[in-house]
């Protein structure tokens, strides 16, 4: 009980509930407990999203493309991760993302009726549930109306955060420098040289139809 109590006081849903609720979630709701090992398919893209799913120890590779299959991207996200609880609601509750084990995970779930169940008897749950959706609604809202880049190699930077799950850490681009120039409206050869530049200054490293970004963060330095 008390292990499930620290777990849970690892995300955001259950923070700010008193030691009492949270025993109490932890004795009388259905948790399951899954692990795997690395190299194992967690969810893909297309997936129905029937259960919040809680990354409490390892580390998942996060698959993302665009509709026309053009554009890829996989990145990283270490524990504690919610594997996308914004889908288990609203108008598309499927994956958008596959999620595979980079090395043996721990997880625990919790399928849509013990959720509803949650949100009707525990008001911080259904709170923290409520600031998730809308936090995620104006950060994209707030997007749209940031301070348009100024230079090619600013429109690369969002470009490349606004694909991605988390803004940091490692990231692999799988796209050719003809669809990135279409993306942005420019050149082939602009976006070319902006690219080598930024290569040249060690934030990237270019491959035939594929770019690594080390530390996604050091863009914007």
């Amino acid at each position: 009980m008390v292990e499930i109590y620290d777990r849970l006081l690892q995300f955001t849903l259950f923070q700010g509930m008193s030691h009492a609720d949270l025993m109490q979630v932890a004795g009388h709701t259905k948790f399951g407990f899954t692990k795997l090992p690395a190299g194992k398919k967690l969810v893909r893209e297309g997936d129905p999203c029937t259960h919040l799913i809680f990354l409490t120890s390892g580390t998942l590779s996060a698959e993302t493309q665009s509709n026309d299959h053009a554009c890829r991207v996989v990145e990283q996200v270490s524990a504690p991760y919610m594997v996308q609880p914004e889908h288990l609601f609203g108008m598309t509750q499927r994956y958008t993302t596959t999620f595979r084990t980079l090395d043996s995970c721990n997880f625990i779930t919790l399928d849509k009726q013990e959720v509803l169940l949650l949100l009707e008897t525990q008001l911080v749950f259904r709170l923290n549930m409520l600031n998730l959706a809308t936090t995620e609604t104006q950060r994209l809202r707030n997007n749209l109306w940031r301070q348009a880049p100024q230079s090619l190699r600013e429109r690369m930077t969002r470009f490349f955060f606004s694909r991605c799950l988390y803004p940091a850490g490692p990231k692999i681009f799988y796209l050719l420098m003809n669809q990135l120039a279409a993306d942005l409206n420019d050149s082939r050869l602009d976006i070319s040289k902006a690219l080598n530049q930024m290569q040249e200054d060690g934030l990237l490293t270019l491959h035939r139809g594929r770019i690594e970004i080390p530390m996604l963060e050091r863009l914007l330095m």
